[in-house]
């Protein structure tokens, strides 16, 4: 059996280094707002290149906190993809403003930039692009597009950790950025966590401030805040991970050039791409087949593992029914729901698993 995703396979290469981490956190009750916590923060932050890392309670809070940091709210529009995670679409509901889907890219999966203009009317105040899979949107476009129309930018950079966008780390294009450590992630954490990146002073502090009640000594609350912070033994974790993140991340690319040199003459599949200024970071491999159900139980019968990110998209969704979205809104999204599959993808994959995997895809298709 090859899993999606073997989350115990990491573990083992890290186990002492953790438990001890987790140890000095215990014995210390450095739990809320920790040493660690600081550190982590500071290290991330340093990583992708921001002036600022605010750690709060897991990336759909993170996206959320921006978004009022940035006093998004009732009455406001905020542009987000339809093809992604419903976090990113529930983070705008939850400030009170309404998501506004734009159809994605054919190409990337990303959210399709030449589609934007349309959908931006006298209510919006912000875009949210999402690095979707691990590949950078097109922040140049989306960056020109804000500016000529007077809007915020936050990123969603939940599946990007360690993606470049021409050059840079992702995370540090926009006003803020939201990064979830969900255990599955890139950079996962051993339970829930996010945080949020800024390089700007005043969003820093208003953040800090909403993570924590509004908080500005122990019992005086400057504002009307939440209870949305990264805990210690989280951020201990973390740590720890962040110092493998590069290595982890050239391992997925070693993996899925791999397997785009065993698959590239297979016919009726199509394999993720890479724009030329983004360096993919691959937290899920996605590949394209027509008869999906097929396809993914001859995988299953060779003990493939595999799965679907996403198969509704957003403006499907029944949580967002009332927003009147149907069935050719958004052509792109709505094809490749019914197509895309996700196969194992993970760093500690060996070369004969890769193999392996492979061999069942061809036969898959094949049959």
């Amino acid at each position: 059996m090859i899993p999606l995703i073997d989350l115990k396979a990491q573990h083992r290469t890290i186990a002492d280094e953790v438990e001890a981490a987790i140890k000095n956190v215990c014995e210390n009750t450095a739990f809320i707002l920790s040493d660690e916590m600081k550190a982590f923060e500071s290290e991330f932050a340093q990583y992708c290149g921001a002036k600022h890392g605010i750690g709060v309670a897991n990336g759909t809070e993170a996206l959320f906190l921006a978004l009022k940091a940035l006093d998004i709210g009732p009455g406001d529009e905020v542009i987000v993809p339809a093809n992604t995670f419903i976090a990113t679409a529930a983070a705008v509901s939850h400030t009170g403003a309404t998501p506004v889907f734009v159809d994605c890219d054919p190409e990337t999966y990303c959210i399709d930039t030449s589609k934007i203009s349309a959908a931006i009317t006298s209510r919006t105040k912000a875009i949210m692009p999402v690095h979707l899979y691990g590949h950078a949107a097109d922040m140049s476009s989306i960056l020109s597009l804000a500016r000529a129309n007077g809007l915020k930018v936050i990123e969603d950079c939940a599946q990007a950790h360690g993606t470049h966008y021409k050059g840079k780390q992702v995370g540090v294009f926009g006003d803020a950025a939201g990064f979830s450590f969900y255990p599955s992630k890139t950079l996962g954490a051993y339970g829930d966590a996010g945080m949020v990146l800024t390089n700007s002073d005043e969003i820093a502090e208003k953040l800090r401030l909403l993570r924590d009640n509004g908080r500005t000594t122990w019992y005086e609350h400057a504002i009307i805040g939440y209870n949305s912070r990264l805990d210690g033994i989280q951020a201990a974790v973390l740590r720890i991970k962040l110092r493998r993140l590069n290595e982890w991340v050239e391992a997925r690319r070693r993996h899925a050039k791999r397997y785009g040199e065993l698959l590239s003459d297979v016919e009726n599949i199509v394999l993720p791409k890479e724009k030329p200024d983004v360096r993919h970071s691959y937290y899920v491999y996605v590949v394209r087949v027509k008869d999906r159900d097929t396809f993914m139980a001859r995988l299953k019968e060779k003990g493939i593992g595999c799965g679907v990110h996403y198969p509704v998209p957003l403006h499907l969704q029944p949580a967002y029914a009332f927003l009147g979205g149907k069935e050719g809104d958004h052509p792109v999204s709505e094809r490749y729901a019914k197509e895309i599959v996700s196969i194992p993808m993970y760093p500690e994959l060996t070369d004969d698993q890769v193999a392996d995997v492979a061999a069942a895809i061809r036969e898959a298709v094949a049959a």
